[in-house]
């Protein structure tokens, strides 16, 4: 049976890669597509507008007559929230990648985990999320005695920094080393900052052209550091771990999830 999905934020760069990726499957059907009320094409054909040809399916705002078994969001967390609620509102599951929640958006779509299966993941990316794995083995392997930085970049579009992959990062380096994130975290160095005190982890922002996104994780011991990168070549492998996600929540019982959930990595 074909899975029906709402994709929020469909006349967007990672709605349209979404759909591309409905388009492209034979288990998936694009029943809604959810845009904001100022959004200049709406009425559009979803399907063509992403430029995967007609899908029958127009860029909308009208929520009323929106139904699905999963919604899905990549969007402001101001806009992701309301889509959680909405997806609430129609008993549909929901998949979010927005970045950049408060904690008290946190609390709110924890919230709604008590009736709606919802994976919250900052990052979709399969390769990311392996790489979380490969951060917390490499910390725990190596140690108090090594440096740790993380220098993330991004498209000079991007809205927050660090990244919310980066902050995701930044917690699992800090709970396996026994450190506190973002309290032992260092997000500024300037002028005569003096020598790198120990026990804390460098995060670092670059932003810049059109770079979907590209993470490092450097571990400086004496004589020897270690690298753990991921770099994203295109949106389509975020867009890809989004359907892996869909896909997985479907038939879930309530609750919040995460892309570790999703892939057995938990």
């Amino acid at each position: 049976m074909s899975i029906r999905i709402v994709v929020a934020g469909a006349g967007g760069r990672m709605g349209g890669r979404i759909i591309h990726q409905i388009a492209s499957s034979s288990d998936l059907t694009l029943s809604g597509a959810l845009e904001r009320e100022d959004f200049g094409e709406l009425d559009a054909d979803a399907g063509a507008h992403a430029g995967c040809g007609e899908m029958g399916v127009a860029l909308t705002s009208d929520t009323s007559s929106l139904s699905g078994d999963v919604l899905v969001s990549f969007a402001i967390p101001e806009a992701s929230v309301a889509h959680v609620r909405l997806a609430a509102e129609k008993g549909m599951a929901a998949v979010v990648g927005t970045t950049g929640f408060s904690d008290a958006q946190r609390e709110e779509i924890a919230g709604f985990g008590d009736s709606i299966a919802c994976v919250l993941a900052p990052n979709m990316s399969v390769g990311v999320n392996v790489s979380f794995r490969l951060i917390e083995e490499a910390a725990r392997l190596l140690g108090e005695a090594y440096d740790i930085e993380v220098i993330e970049t991004h498209h000079n579009q991007k809205i927050d920094a660090p990244s919310g992959t980066a902050v995701r990062m930044g917690e699992i380096l800090a709970r396996v080393t026994g450190r506190q994130y973002p309290e032992d975290a260092v997000f500024h160095r300037e002028g005569q900052t003096g020598i790198r005190p120990e026990g804390v982890i460098g995060m670092q922002t670059l932003r810049g052209g059109d770079v979907p996104g590209e993470h490092t994780v450097y571990f400086f011991g004496m004589g020897e550091r270690v690298e753990i990168t991921h770099r994203a070549g295109s949106r389509d492998n975020f867009a890809a771990g989004a359907v892996r996600a869909i896909r997985w929540v479907a038939d879930k019982s309530p609750g919040v999830y995460g892309m570790e959930d999703v892939l057995g990595l938990s």
